[in-house]
C-alpha cells in the first residue's frame, strides 16, 4: 500500500499535458490542447486538455479527468498501478510493505500477469547476457544480424534457455504460480503436468503496451528443425489482445510524432533494423492483418501511414484489405516497394539513413496509383479480370471519409483506368448503397432489443428505479459541493431562522455560510439526506475538511481523491459538458457567481424529488381495493396524503422557473 504523503507527492508532480502526449498527439489550442480522444473513434479532435486544471475531457464521449483517471482508463489500469506509473515517469520513489504469502494470493490478477511478464522479460536479457548458451546462440545470432548492442539493450532482447523446464523452474523458486505461468502463455502443461518454456532454445522480442509494460513475447529458433515455427508467440490473455498492439509503437511513438508519419512493416526485425539504421518512426503489425485497434492506436500519433512492402505479390494482395481499414480511418497512405529480394531488415542494413530516407522520398506512391497498377497487371487482356480490378479499386475509393480527397480520386482513377468518371462514380454510389444497405439492419436489430430492454426496465418498480430518478437532483447538488463546497455565500433570514419576507420591524439577519454547510445544515434542518452513499460520503468529507481548515479548496482535494471512484466523478463534475462559443460565453454567468440564487433552488427542486416519490408511494396504497374494509388504516393514509399534499405545493410555489447548471 502506497502512503498518503508519497500519493500526494506523485499527484503534485504529474502534469497531465506530460502524460497525455505518451499516447496522444496533442496540438495548441488557445490555453488548451486538443487531439483525437483515445477512448472512441473519431476524426475531428475533441478531446481537450486543459494544463491550468491539470484535467482532460472529450467533449464527445465525455470521458476524462487528472492523470491517474486517464491512465486507469485507457490502460485498464488499477489506481495503484496509475500511481506507479506515474511515480516511475517523475522519479518518485515509492515504498511499499514486502507483501505476504497471502496478500500474494490475493493480488490483482492482471497486477499479478504484469509483475510475471517483467520477471520473465529480465530472465531472458539475463540469459542472453550472462549465460554461455545465451552468449554463444543468442547473443551471436543477433550480432550475426548486424544488430549493435545499444539496440539489443533498447528492445530488451533476450534468449531462453534449450532445456524446456529451466524457465518454469526457476520462476516457481522465485515465488510466482503456476496458474499465472499458464495464463500469461510464457508456459504450458505437459501431460505428466510439468511446466515447460514455450520459447525454450530460442531468440526473444518481447512485446510491449504503448505506456511500457510487457505483455506479450515473440520467439524465433535458432535451429533448422524443420517441423518447428519459425516463431512462436505469447498467446492472448487478460492482459494481452494481439489486435490492439504494434510491435515498436513504445520505441518508436516519440519518433512518429516527431516525424508526423509512421513506416509499417512487417516483422520484429524489420522494426529493430530500421531503427539502428537511424529510422524509429516504425512499427510492425507482427505478421498479422491489420486490425481496427491496432489502425485506432496509430491513428493517435499520426495522419501519414507508409506501407513498407518486400515486393512479394501474394503478400501484399493478402494485406490490401487492411489498408482499405486505413483509408476508412482517413488516414493518408502511401506504400513502398523495395527491391526484387529487399526487405526492411535488409535494406536498412546495406544502406544509411539519409539514404533510406531519399529512397522511400523518390519511390513511395499513393496507395490508389499503386493498387491500380499492381491489379493491371492481371487484368491485361481479360474484360472480365479488368471490370473486377474496377470494382475492387473503387470499393477502396469508397472508404474514403473525405468528400474531396474522395472526388480527387474519382478523376485520378478514371484516368489511370481509361473510363469515364461518370462510370467510377456509378459504381462508387452503389457500393455505399450496398455497404449501407448491409449496415443498417444490425443497427436496427440492435435499436430492437435496445427497445425491448428499456420496455422490462420500465416494468420494474423497485428502489433502483426510485434511486435513478432521484439522481438528478442529487447529481446536481453533489456537483454544487465538488464545485463550489468551499466559497461562501451569503443567506439572509429571520431572527428565528425562518426565510426573510421583509415585513417585520427587526431586520433580517444576513449569514455567510460555506456552500457545503449550507447544504448539510438545510438537509438536517428538513430531516433529510442524499440517498447516495458516495455523495452523502463527499457532502461530509466537504464539511469535515472546511471546519479543520478554513483556506481548503473543494474542487483540487476532490479530483486528487485517494478513492478513484471520488476522483473519477470529481473530474466528471467539476467540467462544464459543452463548450461554449464566443457569444454564450458572453452572456453566461458563472454558478459560482450565483450561488444564493441557484443552492437553495436545488435543494428545493430535491426535496421536491423526495415528496412526489412519497406522494406516489401513499397513492399507490390508497388505491388497493382492500384498503376500504380498514378504515383507520385509510384515514391515516389519506391524513398523511394530504399533508404531504400541501408540503408539495408549498415547495412547488417556491420553485418558479427552473435554473439549468452547464
Amino acid at each position: 500500500m502506497i502512503d498518503h504523503q508519497t500519493v500526494q507527492r506523485i499527484l503534485d508532480a504529474a502534469d497531465i499535458v506530460d502524460v497525455v502526449k505518451e499516447f496522444v498527439t496533442l496540438h495548441k489550442a488557445g490555453v488548451n490542447y486538443k487531439g483525437l480522444c483515445p477512448f472512441h473513434h473519431e476524426k475531428t479532435p475533441s478531446f481537450t486538455v486543459s494544463p491550468a486544471k491539470q484535467v482532460c475531457k472529450c467533449f464527445s464521449c465525455g470521458k476524462g479527468g487528472n492523470a491517474v483517471n486517464f491512465l486507469m482508463q485507457l490502460e485498464q489500469m488499477t489506481y495503484p498501478e496509475a500511481l506507479k506509473w506515474l511515480a516511475k515517469k517523475y522519479h518518485i520513489e515509492v515504498k511499499e510493505k514486502e507483501l505476504t504469502d497471502e496478500e500474494k494470493q490475493t493480488q490483482n490478477e492482471r497486477e499479478s500477469m504484469f509483475a510475471l511478464n517483467e520477471w520473465v522479460n529480465q530472465y531472458f536479457q539475463d540469459t542472453l547476457h550472462n549465460n554461455v548458451d545465451g552468449v554463444a546462440r543468442g547473443l551471436g545470432y543477433f550480432r550475426q544480424r548486424g544488430f549493435r548492442d545499444e539496440i539489443i539493450h533498447r528492445f530488451h532482447l533476450g534468449f531462453s534457455p534449450e532445456q524446456p523446464t529451466t524457465l518454469p523452474e526457476a520462476a516457481l523458486a522465485h515465488g510466482f504460480t503456476k496458474e499465472y505461468l499458464t495464463k500469461t502463455g510464457v508456459c504450458y502443461e505437459v501431460e505428466n503436468g510439468k511446466l515447460h518454456d514455450r520459447f525454450h532454445g530460442r531468440v526473444i522480442f518481447p512485446v510491449y503496451t504503448v505506456s511500457g509494460k510487457v505483455v506479450a513475447f515473440g520467439g524465433r529458433i535458432l535451429s533448422s528443425e524443420k517441423k518447428a515455427s519459425k516463431y512462436v508467440n505469447s498467446p492472448e490473455s487478460l492482459i494481452y489482445n494481439k489486435s490492439n498492439e504494434l510491435y515498436g509503437l513504445y520505441q518508436g511513438k516519440n519518433a512518429i510524432v516527431k516525424e508526423d508519419c509512421c513506416y509499417l512493416v512487417e516483422g520484429y526485425t524489420d522494426v529493430i533494423s530500421m531503427h539502428q539504421c537511424g529510422i524509429e518512426n516504425v512499427v510492425a503489425s507482427s505478421g498479422t492483418s491489420l486490425t481496427e485497434g491496432q489502425i485506432r492506436l496509430l491513428h493517435r500519433f499520426t495522419n501519414h501511414i507508409t506501407v513498407l512492402y518486400d515486393g512479394d505479390a501474394a503478400g501484399i494482395k493478402a494485406s490490401l484489405r487492411g489498408i482499405d481499414m486505413l483509408l476508412a480511418e482517413g488516414l493518408t497512405i502511401k506504400v513502398l516497394l523495395l527491391p526484387d529480394g529487399e526487405d526492411p531488415d535488409s535494406f536498412a542494413r546495406k544502406h544509411r539513413s539519409d539514404e533510406f530516407r531519399q529512397y522511400i522520398q523518390d519511390h513511395q506512391v499513393d496507395f490508389i496509383k499503386f493498387k491500380t497498377n499492381l491489379l493491371q497487371n492481371d487484368a491485361q487482356g481479360d474484360p472480365i479480370k479488368r471490370a473486377e480490378l474496377i470494382s475492387d479499386v473503387v470499393k477502396s475509393v469508397s472508404y474514403i471519409p473525405n468528400d474531396v480527397v474522395r472526388q480527387m480520386y474519382i478523376t485520378e482513377c478514371a484516368q489511370l483506368l481509361s473510363v469515364t468518371e461518370s462510370l467510377i462514380v456509378n459504381e462508387l454510389n452503389k457500393q455505399l448503397r450496398q455497404r449501407r444497405n448491409g449496415e443498417v439492419e444490425k443497427p436496427n436489430r440492435e435499436e430492437q432489443a435496445a427497445a425491448d430492454e428499456i420496455a422490462t426496465k420500465e416494468k420494474k418498480t423497485d428502489a433502483s428505479l426510485i434511486e435513478s430518478i432521484e439522481s438528478k437532483e442529487e447529481r446536481l447538488l453533489i456537483t454544487i459541493v465538488i464545485r463550489y463546497g468551499n466559497l461562501p455565500m451569503t443567506w439572509i433570514e429571520e431572527p428565528d431562522g425562518t426565510p426573510a419576507t421583509h415585513t417585520e420591524t427587526e431586520a433580517p439577519t444576513a449569514m455567510t455560510i460555506p456552500v457545503a454547510e449550507f447544504i448539510l445544515q438545510d438537509l438536517e434542518n428538513d430531516g433529510m439526506m442524499l440517498r447516495s452513499a458516495r455523495y452523502r460520503q463527499i457532502l461530509m468529507e466537504a464539511v469535515e475538511q472546511i471546519r479543520q481548515n478554513p483556506s481548503w479548496s473543494s474542487l483540487p482535494y476532490f479530483r486528487n481523491h485517494p478513492d478513484a471512484s471520488i476522483s473519477q466523478l470529481a473530474c466528471e463534475l467539476g467540467e462544464d459538458l459543452v463548450e461554449l462559443s464566443t457569444n454564450q460565453r458572453a452572456q453566461y454567468v458563472e454558478v459560482k457567481y450565483r450561488l444564493e440564487e441557484v443552492v437553495p433552488r436545488i435543494l428545493h427542486d430535491f426535496k421536491h424529488a423526495i415528496i412526489k416519490e412519497k406522494l406516489n408511494e401513499l397513492l399507490a396504497k390508497l388505491r388497493d381495493p382492500q384498503l376500504m374494509s380498514r378504515p383507520q388504516e385509510y384515514e391515516a393514509l389519506m391524513k398523511e396524503y394530504m399533508e404531504f399534499s400541501a408540503i408539495e405545493r408549498q415547495i412547488a410555489q417556491l420553485l418558479g422557473d427552473r435554473i439549468i447548471l452547464r
